[in-house]
C-alpha cells in the first residue's frame, strides 16, 4: 500500500510483479555490459547493429561514451551515425513546416498530418544505406542514434532501443536553449513551446507510439524501451514487457507525478506547501494532471521507472475510461486538475477560451478548453471576475483594452467585467466563450477539460513578462470568440456553483456542484466523516483532497491496491476498480473534489490519432 506523509511531488506508484523472474534493468554498465554480450554471442563474422531511437532532448551521448570507452578498452571496433546529422537544413525545415508554425508567437496548427521521415534530407536514408554496406562486412559494434533511427536504419538491427524523456525535462531544457527538434536554439520560450505543441509533440509523439505498437508485437525482435530521464540511471526493459506494465497500471487507482511552473503572476501558497527550486520567485501552476504534459512514476520490481501518462493511456484505454468515455472521447483522457495561485501573487490576465469549432478550424484541435475555478484557500477581498457586465459587449471590452495601451492607462475591470468576492468553497462554471480570470491571492483548483494552451488574452494590466518581453495578447483570436450573451444574468443564474445533496451515508454527503450542458465534465463534493462506499459504474473518477489531512482508498476485489493520499493531492480511479471504500484518516471533517465526465455529455471529441487508422505503420517494415 503506498503511503504519503506529505505533500508529495514525486508520488510512486507500486505494481506487484513479485510473481515474474526479473525483467528490469539501470544503469549505465548494465546497458553497456548487455551490448558488449551481445556483441560477442554473435558467431558470423559481422558487425553488432544498433538502433538506439528516442525523444530528442534524451542524453544518447550519456550511453554512448561509456560504450565507446569500453569498446576502445576491449578492442572492438566501434561506429555511430545521428540522425540529427541528416535533419534538413532549419531555412528549409521552417519553410516547409511553415502553414503549421505559422508567423503568430503563441499559436500555430497541429501538424497531425506531417511525417517524421519528413524532417529528413531526401537521400538520407540513401547515405545510411551506404555507410551500413561499408561497415557490414567489419567485426564491431555500429549504432545509429537519434529520434527516428529505426525508420531510417537501412538493415534490420540486432537491438533496437527506444530512449525517453519526458515533456517537462525538455521544457527545462528549452530554458537552457534547447530548441525543438530541427529548429536551432531557442531564443524565445513562448515561441518555442508552440513549436513543440504544434509541430514536434504531434509528429514525433506518434513515432513513439508506432514504434512501440510494432516492437511490442514483433516480440522476436530484441526491442526495449528505455527511461533517460535521469541519464545518469537509465532503466530499461523489454518492449513487450512494458506492455504488462502499462495493464497492470491500469488496474489500481494511480497518482501522476505534479508538474509545476512559475509565472509572472505566480503566488507563494504551493511554495510553501511543496518542496519547489529554491531560486522560483513563485510557483503559478500545478498541474495533477494534464494527460499529455504529465507522467507516472511506477515502482516494478526493483526499479522506479517514469512514463508518459499519455503511454498508460494508449495501452490501455478501456480499463482506465470505461466503454462510454472511449467512444465520446478515445484514448484521450478528458478531464485535468490544476493550480493557479495568486496567494500573495498578481492576478491573471482577463481571457477567454475558443469555441469548438473555432478550435478545430484555427488550430486543428479536438477539443476547446472549458474551465471551473474552485476556490482552495483565499485572502479575504480576493475577487473572481466571471462573465461580461449587463448591456457591456465583447467590442465594447476590446475597444477599452485599445485605448488603455494606447494611452498607457489601466482598464477599471469591474466597469466591464463582473466583479465577485470569492469564498472558499465556491465553484464558478466557464463554458468557452466567456470572459474571466482571478484576482490575487487566491488558490484555484481548476477542473477543465484537458486542454490548456488556448488561452487567449485579452488583458493583462500593461505589465511584461519575466522574460522582459510583452505577454502575448491575443485580441484577434478573442473577437471571434467573445460570448456577449455570458452577461450578468446568465453568470448568476447558471455559472456560480449552488450546492445541492445528491445522496447521503450515515454522516456524509455528496453534493452536486457543477453540471452543464456546455461542459464535459461534472464536479461534485463529498464531505467525509468516516467511511463511504463507491463505484466506478464503469468509468474514471478522479479525487483530490481539498481540505483535511489524510484520506485512504480501498478496492473492494483488490484490497493490496490500496493507496492513501494527503490535502492537496489527487488520484486518478480507474473504470476497472470498480467497487471501493473511502477512508477519513485525518480525526476530523475531509473535504474531497470528485470529477467525472458529464453523464449527459455526448458529443464525440476524438483524437486524431483514434480517428486515423489504426493498423501500425509500415515505416520499421
Amino acid at each position: 500500500m503506498t503511503t504519503l506523509s506529505t505533500f508529495q511531488s514525486r508520488p510512486i506508484n507500486q505494481l506487484d510483479f513479485q510473481d515474474r523472474p526479473n525483467f528490469m534493468n539501470n544503469s549505465v554498465d548494465s546497458w553497456c555490459s548487455f551490448v558488449i554480450s551481445t556483441y560477442q554471442e554473435i558467431e558470423d563474422n559481422r558487425p553488432l547493429w544498433i538502433t538506439l531511437d528516442g525523444t530528442h532532448g534524451a542524453d544518447f551521448l550519456a550511453l554512448l561514451v561509456p560504450l565507446e570507452q569500453i569498446c576502445e578498452k576491449e578492442g572492438i571496433p566501434f561506429s555511430c551515425d545521428f540522425t540529427s546529422d541528416y535533419v534538413k537544413p532549419e531555412s528549409e525545415l521552417r519553410a516547409e513546416m511553415a502553414p503549421y508554425l505559422t508567423d503568430n508567437r503563441a499559436f500555430g496548427y497541429k501538424g497531425h498530418d506531417v511525417r517524421p521521415i519528413q524532417y529528413f534530407q531526401i537521400d538520407a536514408k540513401a547515405s545510411l544505406e551506404k555507410k551500413a554496406l561499408e561497415t557490414g562486412t567489419k567485426r564491431g559494434i555500429y549504432v545509429l542514434c537519434g529520434p527516428g533511427a529505426a525508420m531510417l536504419a537501412s538493415r534490420a538491427a540486432d537491438l533496437y532501443f527506444f530512449a525517453d524523456y519526458s515533456r517537462e525535462n525538455q521544457q527545462l531544457r528549452h530554458a537552457q536553449r534547447m530548441g525543438s527538434f530541427g529548429f536551432g536554439e531557442s531564443t524565445d520560450k513562448v515561441e518555442t513551446y508552440k513549436n513543440c505543441y504544434f509541430l514536434e509533440w504531434p509528429v514525433w509523439e506518434s513515432y513513439r507510439r508506432e514504434w512501440l505498437a510494432y516492437y511490442t508485437d514483433h516480440i522476436h525482435q530484441e526491442a526495449y524501451y528505455m527511461d533517460l530521464n535521469n541519464s545518469e540511471n537509465p532503466v530499461w526493459l523489454p518492449a513487450a514487457a512494458l506492455k504488462d506494465v502499462l495493464y497492470r497500471a491500469a488496474q489500481q487507482p494511480f497518482r501522476v507525478k505534479p508538474f509545476f511552473a512559475p509565472g509572472i503572476w505566480g503566488g507563494q501558497y504551493l511554495n510553501k506547501l511543496v518542496d519547489l527550486p529554491k531560486e522560483w520567485p513563485n510557483c503559478a501552476w500545478s498541474f495533477e494532471p494534464i494527460a499529455p504534459e504529465n507522467t507516472l512514476l511506477l515502482q516494478v520490481q526493483n526499479s522506479i521507472i517514469e512514463i508518459p501518462f499519455t503511454l498508460l493511456m494508449e495501452a490501455a484505454p478501456y480499463d482506465i475510461m470505461g466503454q462510454r468515455n472511449v467512444e465520446l472521447f478515445g484514448d484521450y483522457f478528458p478531464i485535468r486538475f490544476d493550480y493557479l495561485d495568486t496567494m500573495e501573487g498578481g492576478e491573471l490576465s482577463l481571457q477567454v477560451h475558443p469555441k469548438q469549432e473555432y478550435v478545430e478550424s484555427q488550430f486543428n484541435e479536438h477539443m476547446t478548453q472549458q474551465e471551473s475555478y474552485y476556490i482552495m484557500k483565499n485572502t479575504p477581498g480576493a475577487k473572481v471576475y466571471l462573465g461580461l457586465k449587463e448591456g457591456v459587449t465583447g467590442a465594447d471590452l476590446l475597444e477599452a483594452v485599445e485605448h488603455s495601451h494606447r494611452d498607457e492607462t489601466p482598464l477599471v475591470l469591474p466597469s466591464y467585467v463582473n466583479e465577485y468576492e470569492s469564498e472558499i468553497g465556491d465553484l464558478y462554471l466557464i463554458p468557452p466563450g466567456t470572459v474571466h480570470c482571478s484576482g490575487r491571492d487566491n488558490l484555484v483548483l481548476e477542473i477543465s477539460s484537458t486542454t490548456w494552451w488556448f488561452t487567449f488574452k485579452i488583458y493583462d494590466y500593461l505589465r511584461l513578462d519575466r522574460d522582459g518581453k510583452p505577454r502575448p495578447l491575443n485580441a484577434e483570436h478573442a473577437k471571434h470568440n467573445i460570448n456577449d450573451a455570458m452577461d450578468t444574468s446568465v453568470v448568476e443564474q447558471g455559472l456560480i456553483a449552488r450546492p445541492r445533496i445528491v445522496s447521503s451515508q450515515g454522516n456524509n454527503t455528496e453534493e452536486l456542484l457543477g453540471q452543464r450542458d456546455d461542459l464535459l465534465f461534472q464536479v461534485s463534493r463529498l464531505s467525509l466523516q468516516d467511511t463511504w462506499q463507491g463505484d466506478t459504474n464503469g468509468e474514471f473518477v478522479m479525487f483530490n483532497l481539498v481540505e483535511g489531512e489524510r484520506v485512504r482508498l480501498v478496492p473492494i476485489e483488490n484490497e493490496a491496491a490500496a493507496v492513501e493520499w494527503g490535502y492537496a493531492e489527487a488520484y486518478i480511479i480507474p473504470a476497472s476498480v470498480g467497487k471501493y471504500r473511502l477512508e477519513n484518516l485525518s480525526g476530523s471533517e475531509c473535504t474531497l473534489i470528485t470529477a467525472r465526465v458529464n453523464p449527459d455529455w455526448k458529443e464525440p471529441l476524438l483524437p486524431h490519432s483514434w480517428t486515423s487508422t489504426k493498423e501500425t505503420s509500415d515505416v520499421f517494415r
